[in-house]
């Protein structure tokens, strides 16, 4: 299964959840139905926004353990600036 099918399965799979959860199509305490159920949507927004910053900040701190990424890195900025250099940027 691609990834693409795979997310396309899980976000109408989530959002035919809390369509059912706010139609009241499943029967909830009202105390749930009313305070908890209409802010799902916001905490699922905040929560999948926190483990993007940590997989990026994860893929920062474990940059240098592919050395070949790394290396193909610094070889890109070594051009970089040697062509900026020729275009009279200084970039030191």
């Amino acid at each position: 299964m691609s990834r693409a099918r795979q997310t396309i399965t899980g976000a109408l799979l989530l959002s035919s959840l809390y369509l059912s959860l706010a139609f009241e199509l499943v029967p909830l305490p009202a105390i749930v139905q009313k305070d908890v159920v209409p802010l799902l949507p916001f905490w699922f927004l905040v929560s999948f926004g926190a483990w993007l910053l940590f997989r990026l900040g994860w893929g920062m701190f474990t940059f240098r353990d592919t050395p070949e990424a790394y290396a193909e890195l610094m070889d890109e900025i070594k051009l970089a600036k040697a062509d900026l250099r020729v275009r009279g940027v200084d970039v030191d």
